[in-house]
């Protein structure tokens, strides 16, 4: 006999809107909808509800609230109400139908029995604490595709401008170099202010600051500007003293033995390196994922069919944009290429970090 086939959830897929929903969740009867869907304007995330009718028809058994960043590969679950399998189940195929590569749940409702059993897995706590409503203190995964490799810890930068540290430290403790209780905020100020060139982290001073944390950690800085960077915003005055900083920063490199590679750097030689296992600190602007041309670092460390795996360690909770969203984020190779090519010079900035010669051949698990 030929294999049963699973019948799809009817569903129904509207947008989210503070005004009008309202009604339209008044359709699920005596279900109880979360406040949370009010508190935050999500508008800049694409909210909306994937519902499943009920069997007369008129009313929704049960009704999930939906979002995601803009240009990635994932759909993330706010919440569900009502019959919450059927929900969930809905919500998968819904990402199927999109051709995307994940979906994320918030753990504000859902049991880890409940997760576990619609196929998703628990995702890592953060390091750093979740303020209160900024985030839940727990979230899951399903991934779509296969290839993800294994979880690193996320750890959410303490400040506005220690992104670039963050990523080292958490490409390290991946990697195995880094003890993962050494994750705090001592170790976050300390690779800061060796790398930035205040207050922002340019690429060969994160690179140079790299070798110097980990001298045995092979790292090559991808560069191709042979200019100061990340300057442009500033007065005159203050981009000469920093200029200055970044060609010293140079000279660094070169006794510490820290190459510039001034190529392009590619969308498939970062798959390559992650495919060797090595780390891609890559500097991205926030245009795209958040809506402000800000410059950031974020840590490439896994690749699947159609996108790359990165970790943010920014969240915007004014957007309704949390830990889960920034955590094992996949990112379509095309947006990604956009959205990694800096400023009107049109630049490529990246600090790979290979495996140390003998040392930890592998991430760590995921379940450690």
């Amino acid at each position: 006999m030929p294999p049963q086939q699973e019948t799809p959830v009817k569903s129904v897929v509207v947008p989210f809107e503070p005004d009008t929903s309202p009604a339209l969740l008044r359709r699920l009867g005596h279900h109880e909808v979360p406040e949370r869907r009010h508190t935050v304007d999500r508008s800049a995330h694409a909210p909306h509800i994937v519902a499943v009718p009920g069997d007369d028809g008129e009313d929704w058994a049960a009704a999930a609230l939906v979002t995601a960043r803009p240009q990635t590969a994932y759909l993330k679950i706010v919440d569900a109400v009502g019959d919450v399998p059927a929900a969930v189940e809905a919500v998968v195929a819904h990402a199927r139908r999109r051709g995307l590569v994940q979906v994320k749940w918030e753990g504000w409702n859902a049991s880890p029995e409940v997760a576990a059993a619609a196929g998703f897995v628990p995702l890592r706590p953060p390091i750093t604490p979740v303020e209160e409503g900024a985030g839940p203190e727990t979230g899951y995964v399903r991934w779509l595709r296969d290839g993800a490799g294994a979880e690193p810890p996320y750890y959410g930068q303490t400040t506005h401008f220690t992104c670039g540290a963050v990523t080292a430290l958490v490409a390290q403790a991946h990697a195995g170099t880094l003890p993962r209780e050494a994750l705090d905020r001592r170790a976050e100020l300390t690779l800061w202010r060796d790398a930035t060139n205040f207050p922002a982290c340019e690429p060969v001073g994160l690179g140079v600051a790299v070798r110097r944390a980990w001298p045995s950690s092979p790292v090559t800085v991808h560069l191709d500007a042979d200019r100061p960077v990340l300057l442009d915003h500033y007065p005159e005055n203050e981009q000469e003293w920093r200029a200055l900083l970044q060609r010293t920063s140079r000279t660094e490199a070169g006794r510490a033995g820290v190459p510039i590679d001034p190529h392009h750097l590619s969308l498939t030689a970062i798959r390559s390196a992650i495919g060797r296992r090595e780390h891609v600190l890559l500097l991205v602007s926030l245009a795209g994922m958040q809506g402000f041309d800000v410059p950031h670092w974020v840590l490439c460390h896994g690749a699947v069919p159609g996108a790359v795996v990165i970790e943010d360690p920014w969240s915007n909770a004014a957007a309704g944009d949390t830990w889960v969203d920034a955590h094992l984020l996949p990112v379509p190779d095309p947006s990604l290429d956009t959205m990694s090519t800096i400023s009107a010079d049109r630049f490529r900035g990246a600090v790979a970090i290979g495996r140390p010669p003998g040392g930890a051949s592998s991430a760590e698990p995921a379940d450690e």
